[in-house]
C-alpha cells in the first residue's frame, strides 16, 4: 500500500529516495490514533524505524507548514546508544527533512566538541546525539532545550543495557514537560516499561514485532564443522557466497583480532571493529565498508551495535550467540529494505545441542549442511568467470587492437590459461575442510569389562575411511604413522581426522584405523598415498603436533599407558625372583628412640689439630 498522507515536503523526499510502500512500523506511526501522541514502539532491527519516527514527529515540528523557519534553539532531540547509530540517524534525517529546509546537528562522543558547539550556537532544528555527549553539552549550557517539542529514544533497551539510565533521566528532566516522547525499543523489559511510565503521558502502544518472529527475507543455514576448523569454514563460507558485504561475529576482541588478521593474510578485503579501536579507526573502517574498499567486517556484538551497512548480504556467526534474541538481532543486519540476505551459523559438533536450542527458541527454519568444499567453490568460480560482465561489455578499438596482438603472438589456449590464472590470483584460496556429518559423535556404551580390557590393552581403535568403502580393506594396503598427541591431550578421532587431512593433504577416504594411546596416537594411511603424505607432513612443520612413520601397534608390546589397568582374563605374569647379589631378607639395625641420643666416642683434640694443620698445608 502507498504511504499515508503526510507533510508534502516529506512526501517529495520519500519519492526522490524511491520509497513507494511503507513498512509496518512506518504505516503504524502515521495512523490517526498515533497523531501528536507519545509513542511506545517495539519493532525489529531493520524495519525502517528511523524514517518512522522522522515521519511521526513531522506534524509536531512543521504543523501545516512545508518548511522550517530560521534555525534557533532545537525543536527535536534524538538520542541513540552509539556513535555509529547516531551518525546514521543524522544522515537519514538530513535527506528526509532536506526539502523542508531543516538543519540537523550531531553531538556524539569522539567527535570535535568545538565544531558541535559552533553548530549549536549557529542554531539548528534537530539534534542527534549520544547520551554522554548530550549531557556534557547540557551541563556546560551549550544545548538549549527550552523550545524542544519532541524527544526520541532510539533503541532504548540498548541504552539501558549500556548503563545510560542516569544520563537519559538527566536529559529528559531538562526538557519541557509538554514535549512528545517517542520511545523505540526492540524489546520491552521491566526497566523500559518503568522509564516509559515516568516520562510518557498516555502513550500509544505500537507493536509490529511478533514474539520471536524471524526476518522473512533471511535464509538461515547451519554449517557443521570440527571445533578446530571454524576459521577454515569461515573462509569457505565467505568464498562460497561472495557477498558484496559480510558481517562476521565473534565473542571477544582477541578473536576479532585473530580472525581479521587471518582473513587479510588470505587476501580478503576485511576490517575489524572492537572496543579497543579509537573513534578515528572506527570511522575509517566503516567508510571503507561503505565505499566498497572493504567487503568483510569482523566485529563483536557491542562494537557492531547501531551499524547499518549497505548491501550487507551475509552474516556469519563464528561464535554462537548466547541467546536467541542476540541471534535474531545479529541476523537482522541483513535482509533489510526488501533485500534478501543469508545468515550462517558455524556449529562445531560439540556445540550442536546449544545451536538447536537457539534455533528452537528463535523460531526459525534452518537448513543444516556441511561446510562448502574447495571443489564446490572452484566450480562456482568457473561459473562466475563465465558470467563476468567483462565478456558482455562494449569493446573499444584499443581493446580490439590488443586482442589482435595477443592472438598473433599467443595461442587461444595460452590466452585462456593466462585469463584463468589471473582470475584465480584475485581470489583467496579455498580451504580443505572436514565435514563431521550428521552424527554428533555419540558412541555405543560398552559394558564395564570391555572398557577395562580396552584400557589394559593400551589404547582405543577406531576403524573408518577406506575400510568403510572397501578401497583399502587389508592391512598390507595401509601404512602406520604416529602422532604426538594422545589421551592426555583429549585426543579424539573427530578432531584428529581434520588435522591429519590438513597436514598431510589427504582426504578421510585415505585414512584407515586410528588407535589412541596415553601420550600419542597411531593411524593408517593408504599405502598408495603414504609417500605423498609423509612428504606433506614434513613440510607442514607444525610446532604442536609431530607426525612420523611408525610400526603397527600390538597391544601391550607398544607404548602401554602409564596407569595400571586390570589384567586380561587368563593372563598372569611370571613371578620374578630376587635379583642376584641381593638378600631376600635383610636385618635392619634397630631405630634409636627419639628421646635417646646415639653414643659418640670422645674426640681426640691432638688428632684434630694435626688434621687442620695438614689441610692448611
Amino acid at each position: 500500500m502507498p504511504f499515508p498522507k503526510t507533510n508534502p515536503s516529506l512526501e517529495r523526499a520519500l519519492t526522490d529516495r524511491g520509497y513507494n510502500d511503507p513498512t509496518p512500523v512506518q504505516a503504524a506511526v502515521l495512523e490517526q490514533d498515533a497523531l501528536d501522541r507519545d509513542l511506545l514502539v517495539s519493532a525489529q532491527t531493520g524495519s525502517g524505524k528511523t524514517v518512522a519516527y522522522g515521519l511521526a514527529m513531522a506534524s509536531t515540528l512543521l504543523g501545516d507548514a512545508e518548511r522550517f523557519g530560521a534555525p534557533r534553539e532545537p525543536l527535536a532531540l534524538i538520542i541513540a546508544p552509539t556513535r555509529e547509530l547516531a551518525l546514521q540517524v543524522n544522515r537519514e534525517l538530513i535527506w528526509l527533512y532536506g526539502p523542508a529546509g531543516a538543519r540537523v546537528a550531531s553531538c556524539v562522543g569522539g567527535m570535535d566538541v568545538r565544531r558541535e558547539q559552533r553548530a549549536l550556537e549557529d542554531g539548528c532544528h534537530i539534534v542527534v546525539g549520544t547520551p554522554g555527549r548530550l549531557r556534557d553539552h547540557l551541563e556546560r549550557g551549550r544545548l538549549d532545550t527550552s523550545r524542544m517539542k519532541v524527544v526520541v529514544l532510539d533503541e532504548a533497551d540498548e541504552m539501558l543495557d549500556l548503563g545510560f539510565r542516569e544520563d537519559l533521566e538527566f536529559i529528559l528532566d531538562a526538557t519541557p514537560e509538554e514535549r512528545r516522547t517517542l520511545l523505540f525499543s526492540a524489546t520491552l523489559p521491566k526497566n523500559i516499561v518503568t522509564l516509559a511510565r515516568r516520562y510518557q503521558r498516555d502513550a500509544h502502544r505500537i507493536d509490529t514485532l511478533v514474539e520471536n518472529e524471524p526476518h522473512g527475507d533471511i535464509e538461515y543455514r547451519a554449517i557443521r564443522c570440527a571445533p578446530n576448523e571454524t576459521e577454515l569454514a569461515t573462509v569457505n563460507v565467505l568464498r562460497f557466497y561472495e557477498s558484496r558485504g559480510a558481517m562476521v561475529f565473534c565473542h571477544t576482541r582477541e578473536a576479532v583480532r585473530h580472525l581479521h588478521a587471518s582473513l587479510v593474510e588470505r587476501g580478503f578485503a576485511a576490517v575489524a571493529l572492537s572496543g579497543e579501536l579509537s573513534q578515528s579507526e572506527r570511522s575509517h573502517a566503516l567508510q571503507a565498508l561503505r565505499d566498497g574498499r572493504a567487503r568483510v567486517c569482523v566485529a563483536t556484538d557491542v562494537a557492531a551495535r547501531g551499524i547499518d551497512l549497505p548491501d550487507l548480504g551475509l552474516v556469519i556467526h563464528v561464535d554462537l550467540p548466547n541467546d536467541h534474541e542476540t541471534l535474531l538481532h545479529r541476523s537482522g543486519r541483513t535482509g533489510r529494505a526488501g533485500r534478501k540476505g543469508v545468515c550462517v551459523m558455524l556449529v562445531p559438533y560439540t556445540r550442536r545441542r546449544k545451536a538447536e536450542r537457539l534455533i528452537d527458541m528463535a523460531g526459525i527454519d534452518v537448513a543444516w549442511a556441511g561446510p562448502p568444499s574447495a571443489d564446490d567453490i572452484r566450480t562456482l568460480d568457473r561459473e562466475r568467470l563465465m558470467q563476468d560482465p567483462m565478456f558482455s561489455e562494449e569493446t573499444t578499438e584499443e581493446d580490439l587492437a590488443m586482442a589482435r596482438v595477443l592472438l598473433a603472438e599467443k595461442s587461444a589456449e595460452e590466452i585462456a590459461n593466462a585469463l584463468a590464472r589471473f582470475h584465480r590470483s584475485r581470489l583467496p584460496a579455498p580451504e580443505e575442510v572436514f565435514d563431521p556429518g550428521e552424527d554428533r559423535g555419540s558412541r555405543q556404551r560398552k559394558d564395564k569389562r570391555e572398557r577395562q580390557e580396552e584400557r589394559a590393552r593400551g589404547g582405543r581403535e577406531w576403524g573408518r575411511g577406506a575400510s568403510e568403502d572397501g578401497a583399502y580393506g587389508a592391512s598390507e594396503d595401509m601404512v602406520w604413522f604416529r602422532m604426538s598427541v594422545g589421551r592426555r591431550n583429549n585426543a579424539d578421532p573427530r578432531w584428529l581426522l581434520p588435522i591429519i587431512c590438513r597436514l598431510g593433504h589427504v582426504t578421510k577416504k585415505e585414512i584407515g584405523s586410528i588407535k589412541i594411546f596415553d601420550r600419542e596416537s597411531k593411524f593408517q594411511i593408504a599405502k598408495s598415498h603414504a609417500p605423498k603424505f609423509a612428504a606433506a607432513v614434513r613440510k607442514a612443520n607444525d610446532e604442536d603436533i609431530r607426525i612420523e612413520p611408525a610400526d603397527a601397534p600390538h597391544g601391550k608390546t607398544w607404548d602401554a599407558p602409564k596407569h595400571k589397568g586390570p589384567k586380561e582374563r587368563g593372563e598372569f605374569s611370571e613371578r620374578k625372583g630376587p635379583r642376584e647379589g641381593k638378600r631376600v631378607h635383610e636385618s635392619k639395625p634397630p631405630r634409636a628412640h627419639k628421646d635417646t641420643k646415639p653414643h659418640k666416642p670422645p674426640k681426640d683434640k691432638k688428632q684434630d689439630k694435626k688434621r687442620s694443620s695438614d689441610k692448611r698445608r
